[in-house]
């Protein structure tokens, strides 16, 4: 009886288990997209709306290069606050030209900034190194002070360094020389949004006090020892 029952517990133990896996599993995606929705927005300054928009016009213009060129070009595409940039190889500048138009046909999409290069595809070797720089150029802007690289996208084709974000004038100048200063890196081209720095600040402001007109203030000896503190 005892063991019967002792089986039934871990039975039951393990459905719970599974169950539990399962609603974390699920809780994962959504609070998990919701979580890291929030942090993004909490440094990147785009809005909510324009980063879901950004990954979905990506999302679009790579079906689309698909459809248009199969294996015949490689086209990247990078989209920050509905500017696009595209990057990659194309077979000739009729391709290049097509790209760009169906890239500016993608709804939401504000800007095309077509750096789309008319030759071979580039080697897997370049395309590495390409990557390795990036990896570099993002933890310099990290180790930079006053850099806001949660706003800073980072493309590299072939050396050439492209930064998109939303920056201040100052932190452009910053995030493009701290960029240049990477080995390796044999340009840096900047496509920021440039914004004042009144526009980026949130300032706090005090929490409303209500006074009900009903109310009258009460005298030390219906208070007794208890005092009130105003909200600063």
């Amino acid at each position: 009886m005892l063991a019967r029952l002792s089986a039934q517990r871990t039975l039951f133990a393990a459905f719970a288990l599974a169950a539990l896996t399962a609603l974390s599993g699920c809780g994962l995606l959504v609070v998990g997209g919701t979580a890291a929705t929030t942090a993004v927005v909490a440094t990147d300054r785009r809005t909510a709306g324009e980063q879901v928009e950004d990954q979905a016009i990506e999302l679009k213009i790579a079906s689309e290069m698909r459809r248009l060129f199969e294996d015949r070009a490689r086209v990247n595409a990078a989209s920050y606050a509905g500017l696009v940039l595209l990057t990659g190889d194309v077979p000739s500048a009729a391709d290049k030209a097509k790209a760009e138009e169906a890239a500016r046909n993608v709804e939401k999409v504000q800007r095309v900034v077509n750096e789309l290069r008319v030759g071979e595809i580039t080697p897997i070797s370049v395309r590495t190194n390409d990557t390795w720089l990036t990896s570099k150029v993002k933890s310099t802007l990290i180790n930079t002070k006053e850099v806001p690289t949660r706003t800073i996208l980072v493309t590299t084709e072939r050396g050439i360094v492209y930064l998109l974000g939303r920056v201040t004038a100052a932190e452009g100048e910053r995030a493009g020389k701290a960029t240049a200063s990477v080995g390796g890196v044999n340009k840096v081209v900047k496509l920021f949004d440039i914004v004042s720095p009144e526009s980026i600040a949130q300032p706090s402001s005090p929490a409303p006090i209500e006074t009900s007109p009903d109310s009258t203030p009460a005298s030390s000896a219906d208070t007794g020892d208890v005092q009130a503190i105003p909200v600063q």
